[in-house]
Parts: C-alpha cells; sequence; structure tokens
C-alpha cells in the first residue's frame, strides 16, 4: 500500500529507521539514510529544522554542537554556513566529509523507493517549518506516505486542522502545550511514540506497556514505540503490543519480525 494507511494492515508491524539507522551510522545523513533502505526499513523517521535563508534540512537538534564540528543554531546560520561543518566526523574518521542534507535533497535520494514511508518530525516549533517543508513534500508526491510528529502540542495542532493530516504525538507528560479534553491533543493523534526505556533527564515518564498500549488503541490511537535496539527489547515490544518499531540498529527488529510472520516485505516495502 502506497500510504501511511499501511501501518494499520494488522499482518505485519512496520519497521522505522530512526535518524536513518544512527546505530552505525551518523544520523540523519544520506549516507545513513539509504543503508537504512538498504536494510530493508518500511519507513524513515527523520528531523526538520529550518536555516536562516528558509531552507529546510534534516537534522534532530536545534544546534550543530552534537553532531558537527561546530557550535551555534541552525536557524541562525544560512544554508551555505551549514554547509561549512562535517557532520559525520563524529562518529569516526570514515564518516568526514559529510554534510547536513536537504528536505529537497533526501526526497530526491528516495524518489525511486515508492512503498517507502516517512515519520517527519518537526525540530523547529514554528508554523513556517511546517509550510515550508509541506510544499516541498507535496511536491514530491509524498504527503500521503508521511506521518508527522511534534512534541509540540500547538505544532501538531497547527498541522492537524490546517493540513488534515495524520499526526504523531507522544503521551502527554512527554509534550509541550498538551491540551486535555474531547478535542484536545489526542483526539488529533493517529499514533503515539512511547519509549522502551526510562530516560536520564525524565525518569518518571511513562514507557511501553501491554495496559498502555490498550489503552491508546481504545481511544483510536496507534502504539507505536521507541527504540527497541536489541532482541530482548523487540520481543517486548511485541509482547506488548506495539504497532510499529522505530530503531536505531533495525537489524534484531527486522530478523525477530521476519522469523515471526509479521515483517512479509522486503527492502523498502516490496513485496516478496
Amino acid at each position: 500500500m502506497n500510504s501511511i494507511l499501511r501501518v494499520l494492515n494488522r499482518d505485519e508491524i512496520v519497521v522505522a529507521g530512526h535518524r536513518g539507522m544512527r546505530t552505525f551510522y551518523p544520523e540523519n545523513t544520506l549516507l545513513g539514510i539509504q543503508e537504512a533502505i538498504d536494510h530493508g526499513v518500511d519507513m524513515l523517521e527523520i528531523d526538520l529544522n529550518l536555516t536562516l535563508d528558509k531552507e529546510v534540512v534534516v537534522m534532530h537538534d536545534n544546534t550543530i554542537d552534537r553532531t558537527t564540528n561546530g557550535t551555534g543554531f541552525i536557524h541562525d546560520m544560512t544554508l551555505e554556513q551549514l554547509r561549512t561543518y562535517d557532520a559525520g566526523g563524529y562518529m569516526g574518521k570514515q564518516f568526514e566529509g559529510l554534510k547536513v542534507p536537504t528536505l529537497r535533497e533526501l526526497c530526491q535520494l528516495c524518489d525511486s523507493y515508492k512503498e517507502l514511508l516517512f515519520n517527519v518530525e518537526i525540530k523547529e516549533y514554528t508554523h513556517e517549518t511546517v509550510d515550508i517543508a509541506f510544499a516541498i513534500l507535496k511536491e514530491y508526491d509524498l504527503m500521503e506516505r508521511c506521518v508527522f510528529t511534534c512534541f509540540d502540542a500547538s505544532i501538531v495542532a497547527y498541522m492537524h486542522d490546517t493540513y488534515g493530516v495524520r499526526c504523531q504525538g507522544f503521551p502527554k507528560e512527554y509534550m509541550k502545550n498538551f491540551e486535555e479534553g474531547e478535542n484536545g491533543t489526542y483526539s488529533k493523534l493517529f499514533a503515539v511514540g512511547i519509549a522502551m526505556t526510562p530516560s536520564p533527564t525524565n525518569p518518571q515518564r511513562r514507557i511501553l506497556t501491554a495496559q498502555l498500549a490498550r489503552d491508546f488503541e481504545a481511544i483510536g490511537i496507534e502504539p507505536w514505540c521507541y527504540c527497541p535496539d536489541n532482541d530482548v527489547m523487540v520481543e517486548e515490544a511485541i509482547a506488548c503490543g506495539a504497532r510499529l518499531m522505530t530503531c536505531n540498529n533495525p537489524l534484531p527488529a527486522l530478523r525477530i519480525l521476519k522469523e515471526r510472520g509479521l515483517h512479509p516485505r522486503d527492502i523498502a516495502g516490496v513485496q516478496k
């Protein structure tokens, strides 16, 4: 199925590559994204920021400090300035020379993978980032293959109410500007991302359990999880009822789900 609605197929569990294949390759780089596709993920989870000159770039953090050899906020740099920094060397000398890709470059790379799905997370919390990113995704005819994610519930509401897209959020404890009530944040969610392990900065946050998955399914929200990166966590995610796994290392999930008959596809969603 050439649509995000493929995730509703109860004969399989979808596997997403988290920021590409970040266990082995620099995150959110074209190399890591291509490797994730080549290893058989069904979906790419990517993160979007906006430069000073209004270019949408694929990068998780709002600053370049952690994953490049530079410092500073992306929204304070032009694309040309951003491209002067190395986005791969932090993971090893063999990756030196990689650059932060634009959303348009990612779309071009993925253009031939017609069943590949996308989880597009907005990291620069502005309507402008959403508007420009959506215009690019529409140009490449990718909107129907996307779910759109943000930790800011006000951005989720904007995407849902303005564009009518399917959105992924998180349990309310995770989200900024969460709204309670019948017409609140949960009413705008297609899916929810639930962590497999507690956060070092927020050890009280809810993690995946079978009951939590059932609770979300009861209100019509798909229970997804991140990041089951080894055999034990993959088995736990299956047992809890997760319908999608976003993995830094997708190899255990792909192997175990194939063995269980829960991943009946090969590379980029091509039917066996």
